[in-house]
C-alpha cells in the first residue's frame, strides 16, 4: 500500500462506489458476484494506467465525482463521454500585473485519457455528454479493505465498502504492472443516442411460458428504461406487455438460480434485466439472457433510453435449466 498518497473526496455527484471485478463462487452463501456494472470501462480505465485487472476503481454515476490528490498519481477516467477537469495546485502566475501572487489554473481532458496529477490537484468528472457511468482508475488502485476477495461494493447485500461521501480517504495499492503503452481509449459509446440501444439475447429457461407470439413480441417493440432501475435490475416498459400462455397463467414458478443479465417478465408483464447486484435466485419466468457486452451496454442506459433485443439461437446454457 501506498500510504503517502491518498485520494480525498471532495465531492461524489449522485453516487459513487468502489469496484473491481467482483466477487465470484459465492452464490451459495447468497453473495452475487457484484462488481463493475460496465465491465468493458472500468477495465479500460485500468489499462490506461498499467494496473493488474483486479485493480479497483471508482464507478460514479452522472458524474460529480470530485477529489483532491495528495502525492503524484497516474489516473484514467472511461465509460460515459464526458469531461474532466484538473484544477492545478497553486502555482506562479507569471503575469506582470499579478507576480508574486498564486493562483489555481483549471485544465479539461475528455473521458478516456491517462492523466498524471500532483499533490494539491482537484480531480473533477463532469456530468457525461450521453451514458451514466463513469469510471477514474489510478495506478495501484484502490486499497480499500477487501470482504470474500473483493473490493466492490454490494448494493443488495450490503457487502464491501459504503458508498463513497465526502471527506473519505482511499488508500492506494500496488497492484499495477508496467507502464501503459496507451494514454487514449476512446469511450465504447458510438450512440447518438437517436436510435434505440441494441441488446442480444438467447431465449432463457421459462420462454415456452410465452411461446413464440410473446417472443415476437419481445424483438418486435422497442422497450423504455424506467426510473426504477439501479445496479440490481434495470425495468424496461414496453407499448405491449408480455402475457404467459394460458397453461402458465396460474402457476407459481419455485425460486430459481439468477444470473446477471437474466430477463424477468413479473405478472405485469414488463421486463426486469438483472445488473451485477442482483439476487441469486427469483420467482419470475426468465425469458432470455443477454450477452456480456449487452450487459455492459445497458448500465450506461439512463431512464427513458430505449432499447431493442435482437435474436440468437437458443443457447445450450438456458436448456439445462428446462424441466
Amino acid at each position: 500500500m501506498r500510504g503517502e498518497s491518498v485520494l480525498e473526496v471532495l465531492a461524489t455527484g449522485p453516487f459513487a462506489l468502489v469496484q473491481d471485478r467482483g466477487r465470484a463462487g459465492h452464490a451459495h452463501l447468497g453473495v452475487t458476484g457484484s462488481g463493475a456494472a460496465d465491465r468493458a470501462a472500468a477495465a479500460a480505465a485500468n489499462r490506461l494506467v498499467g494496473n493488474l485487472p483486479d485493480a479497483a476503481v471508482i464507478e460514479m454515476v452522472s458524474g460529480g465525482l470530485s477529489l483532491r490528490v495528495t502525492g503524484t498519481v497516474l489516473l484514467a477516467t472511461a465509460g460515459a463521454p464526458g469531461t474532466v477537469r484538473v484544477d492545478r495546485g497553486s502555482v506562479p502566475q507569471t503575469a506582470p500585473r499579478l507576480t508574486g501572487r498564486r493562483v489555481r489554473i483549471p485544465v479539461q481532458y475528455p473521458v478516456g485519457w491517462s492523466v498524471t496529477a500532483f499533490a494539491g490537484d482537484v480531480v473533477t468528472v463532469l456530468p457525461p455528454e450521453r451514458g451514466l457511468r463513469s469510471y477514474l482508475a489510478v495506478r495501484g488502485g484502490v486499497a480499500v479493505e477487501r470482504v470474500l476477495g473483493s473490493r466492490s461494493t454490494d448494493v443488495l447485500s450490503g457487502l464491501g465498502p459504503a458508498p463513497l461521501a465526502p471527506g473519505d480517504r482511499l488508500p492506494l495499492g500496488d497492484e499495477n504492472g508496467a507502464w501503459p503503452a496507451a494514454d487514449f481509449i476512446p469511450p465504447a459509446l458510438p450512440r447518438d443516442g437517436a436510435s434505440a440501444a441494441s441488446l442480444h439475447i438467447v431465449r432463457g429457461p421459462r420462454d415456452d411460458w410465452f411461446g413464440d407470439d410473446g417472443w415476437r413480441r419481445l424483438l418486435e417493440q422497442p422497450w423504455v428504461v424506467g426510473v426504477e432501475s439501479n445496479r440490481v435490475g434495470v425495468r424496461l416498459e414496453g407499448a405491449h406487455p408480455l402475457e404467459r400462455e394460458v397453461l402458465w397463467r396460474e402457476v407459481e414458478l419455485p425460486s430459481e438460480g439468477m444470473v446477471a443479465g437474466a430477463v424477468q417478465v413479473p405478472p405485469g408483464g414488463e421486463l426486469v434485466v438483472f445488473g451485477r447486484d442482483h439476487p441469486v435466485t427469483g420467482g419470475y419466468p426468465v425469458i432470455g439472457v443477454i450477452d456480456e457486452p449487452s450487459l455492459d451496454l445497458i448500465a450506461q442506459l439512463r431512464p427513458g433510453d430505449q432499447v431493442r433485443f435482437g435474436d440468437q439461437p437458443k443457447s445450450i446454457a438456458a436448456s439445462l435449466y428446462r424441466r
